[in-house]
């Protein structure tokens, strides 16, 4: 049938940010949730499109919510699964829709045209089940890491940078939560330094001091094609984080392998560009190299590397950054100017404790990543094939149900 005999899709309403009141409605864009009212302009269950701007990203909401005017909202379902829409809709090529604009559009009334092949309704349901419950394990996995890494951050915070255990010793007291193994590395007192007051005996240095080889990376073209090992770039790095599946390959020679290799431990900086300062600390990497854009630190002492990557993923490395680019037009900084932020170092001994709690918690996180992975390219492997009838849904159930 016609996708406009499946559903119908409305124009989402202005909402100019002077006229929006906090809320708990979440107001959604041609990218998702931006921003929140306290009036709702469409009934859950809702499927929200972008209509211009962002194109082809589908977004589901159990909430009430408010599309704005940049969106494709479904106004009736026509008595069809409103889950399994989301899932059609996400096969869709609204490319083919669009006006090629400088910024691409999509008219509605051509969406509305494409033909679409639907099975029942009791079937839409369980196709949606299915695929749901794959959807609903990514996100289990999502938020844990984010606990996972809140949890690493807050005792990175504790000890370095609100030295929580040195204020309780000085007051005469057993730091919290804190085995005296642990406490004893910790001094009674702070004293002066350059970037103001800091637990005694604690130094005060750069990265680059404290790093033992800084790199420039491999100048490849990317591809597709698993033609060598996977091609770090700057724009696979988000927040911190990078989906290796979805990271391309490239042609490289031996050699070049052993000079380029990523490998645990690794802190890759990208040097150019609008998210100069992005980077990660590697954990359980794949075969991977990195791309010129990007600089990589690397420490005799991984628990030293750890240390220094979580200090370069706080607000004080970034605003460093920003203060050393002056908002340029081009951005981009060389390797020397961003390992040069400095920190304070405590003992040794100290950043090994430390490393040893957080690293169980970077396993961990990397092992929850994977298995997101590994699940989102199933859904995306299995949602062409269910919705078209080429599998069989007696043939899927009892996988999908075992993946999660």
């Amino acid at each position: 049938m016609k996708l406009g005999d499946f559903i119908t899709l409305q124009r989402g309403f202005d909402l100019p940010i002077q006229d929006r009141r906090p809320g708990s409605t979440p107001i959604i864009s041609s990218s998702g949730i931006s921003d929140y009212h306290d009036e709702w302009k469409a009934k859950a269950p809702g499927v929200v499109t972008g209509r211009y701007g962002t194109i082809g990203e589908v977004f589901y909401t159990r909430q009430d919510y408010w599309p704005l005017n940049t969106t494709l909202w479904v106004k009736d379902f026509h008595g069809n699964d409103p889950h399994f829409s989301y899932y059609l809709l996400k096969t869709v090529d609204f490319l083919s829709c669009s006006d090629k604009s400088s910024v691409p559009g999509v008219n509605r009334n051509d969406l509305h045209l494409i033909t679409v092949i639907v099975p029942p309704l009791a079937e839409q349901r369980i196709i949606a089940s299915i695929l749901s419950s794959l959807d609903d394990k990514i996100e289990l996995n999502r938020k844990m890491n984010e606990t996972l890494e809140a949890m690493a951050r807050a005792i990175y915070k504790s000890w370095f940078v609100d030295f929580d255990p040195v204020h309780a010793k000085a007051a005469g007291k057993k730091p919290f939560g804190m085995d005296k193994e642990t406490a004893v590395m910790f001094p009674d007192s702070f004293e002066d330094s350059a970037m103001g007051k800091i637990p005694k005996g604690w130094k005060v240095d750069s990265i680059k001091n404290r790093v033992s080889r800084i790199q420039y990376g491999l100048t490849e073209s990317a591809s597709k094609e698993p033609v060598g090992p996977r091609f770090l770039r700057i724009t696979d790095i988000q927040g911190g984080k990078v989906d290796w599946n979805q990271v391309p390959f490239c042609h490289i020679d031996e050699e070049s392998i052993e000079k380029y290799k990523i490998v645990e431990g690794d802190i890759c900086v990208a040097r150019t560009g609008a998210s100069t300062g992005e980077n990660i600390f590697i954990v359980n990497p794949p075969n991977a190299v990195f791309a010129s854009y990007l600089v990589r630190f690397q420490c005799d002492n991984i628990a030293t590397s750890r240390y220094v990557a979580q200090f370069m993923r706080s607000p004080d490395y970034f605003s460093y950054v920003a203060g050393c680019l002056g908002g340029s037009a081009q951005p981009n900084a060389n390797a020397q100017t961003l390992a040069s932020a400095q920190m304070a170092f405590p003992i040794d001994a100290l950043i090994t404790k430390w490393y040893e709690l957080v690293i169980h918690l970077d396993k961990l996180i990397s092992v929850n990543s994977v298995t997101a992975s590994s699940l989102a390219a199933t859904r995306d492997c299995l949602l062409p094939r269910l919705l078209s009838g080429e599998l069989q849904i007696k043939d899927v159930e009892k996988t999908a149900k075992a993946l999660v």
